[in-house]
């Protein structure tokens, strides 16, 4: 049913459950799992500057480390189960770029964290989650990882 499984992530706590979700759903259906991670655009081209921000050369740069280094965990636990993993970083508008990525690969299942708090915190999902929802003709399996209110 599923050959190609995508989880796109953006290194948030909201994504526990859905890395989870996705090794099992590629292990069950002997499915190709990528893992992907945007460089938000919008992020990077607000910032002017003019303080510091990281170690790194500037905020672009950083996020795309942050990425790389997101991917890279995701991918050690992939090979634990005995998979190999697609990894990928891209730059651009987040909902966009995954929805790209999703047909170039001709992926059959996208899965998606979402941060489920308590009480009356949030009833909608993050704003790419709800976009990728509205806007994919593939498939997607939205995994909800309890977080505590800040």
């Amino acid at each position: 049913m599923y050959d190609t499984v995508l989880l796109p992530t953006d290194a948030g706590e909201g994504t526990e459950l859905a890395i989870e979700h996705a090794i099992t759903v590629a292990e069950s259906h002997d499915a190709d799992l990528h893992v992907l991670y945007v460089v938000d655009s919008d992020v990077y081209s607000s910032y002017t500057g003019d303080e510091y921000v990281h170690e790194f050369e500037g905020l672009e740069t950083a996020l795309e480390q942050e990425g790389e280094e997101a991917i890279a965990e995701i991918a050690d636990r992939v090979r634990e189960a005995g998979l190999e993993p697609e990894t990928a970083v891209r730059r651009g508008s987040p909902h966009e770029r995954i929805l790209a990525y999703a047909d170039e690969e001709d992926v059959d299942l996208l899965v998606m964290g979402s941060k489920d708090r308590p009480g009356e915190y949030r009833r909608l999902l993050g704003s790419v989650t709800e976009r990728v929802v509205r806007l994919s003709s593939t498939p997607v399996t939205i995994v909800k990882t309890p977080v505590e209110d800040e």
